[in-house]
């Protein structure tokens, strides 16, 4: 990290109890609690954003859309971590088998191929987004409420990556051991993993 983590064993309060709630959740203290460490308001009011999105909309849709954001923006901690959700929560290792082999989602099927594009294409440059790309969602099967939760997760997923990237939070070793070395390869769109 850039600036200097507040460690675990000298958290207090809120910063504590934000501590504790991620080690529950990951089952180790993941390195990005250490860029909210000085503002557990913020982690918490992000929490609750990235919470009502994704629960908002089907799940593994938020997943790929959180991994083309992710990669668009090269962020490797959430390309990793959201391609392990996509495996294990999502029970889907198919979809990040075929984005190993092609990382622009070519061989998705047209209607993840539709979002992950659009998705990749927000996240990068939001501004040159035009109603035929809305089109082309509406075309894949979307409806408006679902094309907006796109936008939402890619929203999100920006200020996140942006977080960790400037304050220099790497994957953690855990996330990265998660998958075999060619897999985790293919992940790795900026910086690399810490080392265990």
């Amino acid at each position: 990290m850039f600036i200097a983590m507040i460690p675990e064993d000298a958290a207090a309060g809120a910063t504590a109890d934000y501590y504790r709630q991620q080690r529950e959740a990951w089952g180790f203290l993941p390195n990005y609690a250490g860029a909210f460490g000085h503002r557990p308001d913020v982690a918490q009011a992000w929490n609750a954003l990235n919470g009502a999105i994704r629960g908002g909309m089907d799940r593994r849709r938020f997943e790929l859309a959180t991994i083309a954001a992710a990669r668009a923006l090269r962020s490797t901690y959430c390309t990793a971590a959201h391609s392990k959700f996509l495996r294990d929560v999502c029970g889907d290792e198919a979809s990040l088998r075929r984005l190993a082999e092609a990382p622009d989602g070519g061989t998705l099927d047209e209607q993840d191929r539709a979002v992950y594009r659009f998705a990749g294409k927000v996240a990068v440059d939001a501004a040159s987004v035009e109603q035929d790309d809305v089109d082309r969602l509406r075309a894949a099967g979307l409806s408006d409420g679902e094309i907006a939760d796109v936008v939402y997760a890619v929203a999100a997923r920006s200020f996140f990556t942006r977080v960790l990237d400037g304050l220099g939070a790497r994957l953690d070793a855990e996330t990265a051991g998660a998958f075999d070395a060619e897999l985790y390869g293919s992940m790795v769109v900026g910086r690399h993993a810490a080392e265990s």
